[in-house]
């Protein structure tokens, strides 16, 4: 999460840097002077037939156009045990967007992968939980499940999603300088104090699969297509959960993920939390089909 973060998450991105206590005055900044995105709204029906879901047009595995990323066959199992027809309105702009220019305009009406208690919308209760993984190659036997582990300090690059709760334990482990300008050459050098910047899921998971790097640390819902899909036999293994700064402080690595609507909506909250204990199997199904790693949510 930026998880994003938990996530770019989905966040998502900017909001799960929100919740890990991880987000920095340039990214704010980022957030708040980023230009509007554009899209035709997209009125709901009176009789409620039409669930409308605010979603970004690009942002691969979680978000397609076609509607065949994560959060969109999520969204569709859930507008369906509602008895509703799913409705994306699409945003040519990252899902890091989508709360500020969409759902708050109500140009649509519930957003996918939110970190659960986004202090922007209400939130669901969370359907599932995942968190960040350490992606490696299964022929060399990293059996890598901690940031305390003393071999992330031996290896060679390690491939993080910028401002994520994994660059923040990078920079711990004393790793981010002799990283940074590896890190920096997978988006071409475009520094992310300056606008929204991450390096492509796909990429990360590619530096692993080709030996760039011996390690990546991404959040598992926006790779595990990739891992899985993967022509290298990949390991993905799940952070454990005892992530600490120097400091003391703790660096979240999972997060229950839930669907967000405008505040002052409590009937499609309600709708959609009875919507998605329905949908629970199908949503199980779509988790496995996709590989994503799951933990009880709360844990």
């Amino acid at each position: 999460m930026l998880r994003s973060l938990g996530h770019l998450r989905r966040f998502l991105l900017g909001a799960t840097l929100a919740t890990a206590g991880l987000a920095t005055p340039a990214l704010a900044q980022t957030i708040t002077q980023a230009p509007p995105a554009q899209a035709t709204p997209a009125p709901t029906p009176p009789d409620g037939s039409v669930l409308r879901v605010c979603a970004s047009a690009s942002q691969p595995p979680l978000s397609l156009k076609d509607g065949s990323g994560l959060e969109n066959r999520i969204a569709a199992a859930a507008a369906e045990a509602m008895g509703r027809k799913v409705q994306f309105v699409w945003s040519d702009k990252p899902a890091i967007y989508l709360v500020r220019d969409f759902l708050d305009k109500k140009l649509c009406d519930v957003v996918v992968g939110l970190d659960t208690g986004d202090p922007r919308v209400l939130t669901t209760k969370p359907y599932y939980r995942s968190g960040y993984v350490f992606v490696t190659r299964a022929q060399d036997g990293l059996d890598l499940t901690s940031w305390s582990d003393p071999r992330l300090k031996a290896v060679n690059h390690v491939a993080v999603p910028f401002g994520s709760p994994s660059e923040a334990m990078l920079k711990n482990i004393g790793r981010y300088e002799e990283d940074m300008a590896y890190l920096y050459s997978l988006v071409n050098f475009r520094s992310p104090r300056n606008q929204y910047t991450q390096i492509d899921p796909a990429r990360l998971v590619g530096e692993v699969a080709s030996g760039k790097a011996d390690v990546a640390a991404p959040f598992a819902p926006d790779v595990a297509r990739f891992v899985k899909a993967s022509t290298v036999p990949l390991r993905m293994t799940l952070v454990a959960d005892d992530a600490a700064r120097s400091d003391g402080q703790k660096v979240a690595m999972r997060f229950d993920q839930s669907m967000g609507v405008r505040r002052g909506d409590e009937a499609l909250l309600a709708a959609l939390d009875q919507a998605l204990v329905k949908a629970r199997p199908a949503i199980e199904a779509i988790l496995k089909d996709e590989g994503v790693p799951t933990v009880p949510t709360g844990s």
